[in-house]
């Protein structure tokens, strides 16, 4: 007799579907033939999901989640109510409760249910405070997590579910996987309103901007971080639901940058010359951050291999038209994207 996973081999959930990364994975998923259910609080904003079946529910409530994880195999748990730094350290009691829920309702649901895998998507934000004092940061390496000192508010509901869902494969066999997402960044992303990430919002003001004038930077600009293109962060996660580790792993790259180098690494992709203005009153998160990628390559023999400048060669187009439909963005018009080109 078939077990419950062998009956819905092929069939995935990908929570957080109407999200950034959530729906680039819906389509990466999609282009590997997969049958894909979708479900987020809304849908997503710049495209149709290809998902065959897009429930809006809010995974705060056990019984939506029960009902989104009926009759698949695996899960992708992406749902999270997130945003750029700014919002992150605006908003410590609401989004460590509704993540919280969201993440217990959802292991419930799927240990209930009879799921097969379980991907959950964590944060560089777990990794302690104290080892990123330096631009010149190591790389965080997974075992670096502990003694814990994470980010107030999201890091710290990160890491407790991570736990959590460590305990569920622990005590229920619940096929788990833990994925420390770093800074993931591309087209068909948030770029205004305050839940952008730094590439997106530097991207923007760029593009608004007449040559020869300012754009405002948060910091001093010396802050470093590294990113990963989208491209990447769904390959990988794909790669990792696949693979037989079950421990917490990095999924970002190791090409450290400073915020004035993404600043100027944008500008020379917007073919502008302009000036920085620091405000040093606004959050800035930890100083540095990099990813060690060491596991990665050792679990998956693979890892992200897009440069930020081609990354970014596909994102300030994408973000540029679309303020140019609103008619905030100023000359010139970027040339056709060169980078990689986003799964499908």
């Amino acid at each position: 007799m078939k077990s419950e996973a062998d009956r819905y081999h092929g069939r995935v959930l990908v929570t957080g579907a109407g999200g950034f990364i959530g729906h680039h994975l819906v389509k990466f998923l999609k282009s590997k033939g997969l049958w894909v259910r979708g479900v987020d609080i809304k849908k997503p904003e710049y495209e149709p999901s290809p998902a065959d079946e897009f429930l809006v529910q809010d995974l705060r409530v056990p019984e939506n989640c029960q009902q989104s994880v009926r009759g698949v195999r695996d899960v992708y748990q992406l749902a999270a109510d997130m945003g750029g730094i700014g919002y992150i350290t605006r908003n410590f009691a609401s989004l460590s409760r509704n993540n919280v829920l969201i993440n217990a309702n959802m292991l419930e649901a799927s240990h209930l249910e009879g799921v097969d895998r379980y991907l959950y998507s964590s944060s560089a934000c777990v990794y302690p405070s104290f080892l990123q004092h330096a631009e010149s940061v190591k790389g965080l390496r997974e075992q670096d997590a502990i003694p814990a000192d994470p980010e107030k508010g999201y890091g710290w509901e990160k890491l407790f579910a991570e736990q959590l869902t460590t305990y569920y494969g622990e005590d229920h066999g619940l096929g788990v996987h833990v994925v420390r997402l770093h800074n993931v960044y591309g087209p068909l992303g948030a770029y205004e309103g305050g839940r952008e990430k730094a590439p997106a919002a530097i991207c923007r003001k760029v593009a608004e901007a007449e040559e020869g004038s300012a754009i405002e930077v948060w910091g001093d600009g010396e802050q470093t971080r590294s990113f990963c293109y989208v491209g990447d962060c769904v390959d990988g996660l794909s790669r990792i639901m696949e693979s037989d580790d079950a421990k917490p792993i990095n999924l970002g790259t190791e090409e450290l940058v400073t915020i004035n180098e993404l600043v100027e690494l944008v500008c020379g992709i917007a073919g502008k010359h302009l000036r920085k203005q620091y405000d040093v009153s606004q959050p800035q998160g930890v100083r540095a951050r990099n990813s060690d990628n060491s596991r990665l390559r050792k679990v998956l023999n693979w890892e992200p291999k897009t440069r930020l400048e081609d990354g970014l060669k596909r994102t300030y187009p994408w973000i540029w038209s679309r303020l140019d439909k609103t008619g905030t963005a100023k000359p010139p018009r970027p040339k056709e994207a060169l980078g990689p080109p986003i799964p499908r």
